[in-house]
């Protein structure tokens, strides 16, 4: 299990909506919740490093056994000699607390709903890390989750299973491919051994694009876009 550090009141805002700096009402609720989430979420994550090999249907996790089908991860994982499969959540706390809000409170709802977005993002980062601490480790890949370009998000069930990921860190998969706890993530960083070319990301290939709501606002997802 990791630890939470403050969480950016500024990113769960955006996730919020609200564009620019949000005003008082918002940052006195902001300023009330995010210590009850961090004292409630139990973040977790659990990782495999796997050497891999490419075909024409898409990337097979060689040590897992584990075919990631489509060509989008193809192009992500091009110059790769490895990956890293991963799985991170933040609990079933963060449903519990957004549920239980949004009896009495739904701004307060939505308000932990995006506090919790932003603390599943601090984990993911944190894991990365992590996993990643050494300097000769330093070619590495974004993260790549099921349901990005043409990576079906069926896939989630199989990184579950690989991982043990309902065991270690009690995350299980929908009949739809949903992840529980919903505060959750999979995904696969690919490993070089030397520097690799920027691949492009966002909102171009991003199979939510033409029903995004930041990007209906001219925004993007992550602030790095």
């Amino acid at each position: 299990m990791t630890s939470l550090s403050p969480l950016s009141k500024s990113e769960a805002a955006r996730y919020m909506g609200i564009k620019g700096e949000p005003d008082e009402n918002i940052k006195a609720m902001l300023d009330r919740l995010e210590p009850l989430v961090r004292e409630k979420l139990r973040p977790m994550y659990v990782y495999r490093e796997t050497d891999i090999s490419f075909s024409d249907d898409g990337v097979m996790l060689d040590d897992i056994g584990l075919l990631l089908p489509g060509n989008d991860i193809k192009t992500h994982l091009k110059g790769c000699c490895k990956a890293v499969l991963f799985a991170a959540t933040v609990s079933a706390e963060a449903d519990k607390l957004i549920r239980q809000a949004s009896v009495t409170d739904m701004a307060e709802s939505l308000a932990l709903d995006c506090l919790c977005s932003a603390a599943i993002e601090q984990v993911c980062d944190t894991a990365e890390r992590e996993i990643f601490p050494d300097s000769d480790r330093r070619y590495r890949t974004w993260r790549f989750s099921p349901g990005y370009g043409d990576m079906p998000i069926t896939v989630q069930r199989a990184i579950i299973n690989a991982l043990n990921a309902q065991r270690r860190i009690g995350l299980t998969v929908t009949d739809s491919s949903l992840l529980v706890p919903s505060k959750s993530v999979t995904a696969v960083i690919g490993i070089s051994e030397k520097p690799l070319e920027k691949a492009h990301h966002g909102c171009e290939i991003c199979n939510m694009k033409d029903r995004c709501g930041f990007r209906k606002q001219g925004r993007a997802c992550s602030e790095n876009e």
